[in-house]
């Protein structure tokens, strides 16, 4: 399954490089804290998930946070430049299901509107 959320963001892929990282994850969601520092390009945080390897890594376009031991292999990007929306910061996290529990579609919609109000207020300033 997949999910968008479009950020009205003017920016580019090496500001979105600098800005969201593993170190910054406090204002990048209120959803997860870490556990520990940051190795490299993985970090050990816990959240509404349980806890879990958050790697990150540098892609066309902006950066791909991806969840290691997640049993629904759960991966979000945040990109400018590309479709469906080039002007703005494009959120995109897929999960390898089909079909989940009400409550879990439930938990990724409010994790993606608190990371999209995170973005927003960190991409104003």
């Amino acid at each position: 399954m997949e999910y968008f959320s479009i950020i009205e963001v003017s920016t580019t892929e090496q500001t979105i490089q600098e800005k969201c990282t593993l170190h910054n994850l406090e204002k990048l969601s209120n959803e997860f804290i870490s556990l520990g520092a940051a190795k490299a390009n993985e970090l050990q945080i816990g959240g509404i998930w349980g806890e879990f390897t958050l790697s990150w890594q540098k892609i066309k376009g902006g950066v791909r946070f991806a969840l290691i031991e997640c049993p629904n292999a759960l991966v979000w990007t945040v990109t400018t430049g590309y479709a469906p929306q080039p002007e703005a910061l494009v959120l995109h996290l897929t999960i390898n299901r089909t079909e989940i529990k009400p409550a879990f579609v439930e938990e990724i919609e409010e994790f993606l509107s608190d990371h999209s109000e995170c973005l927003n207020t960190l991409f104003q300033h």
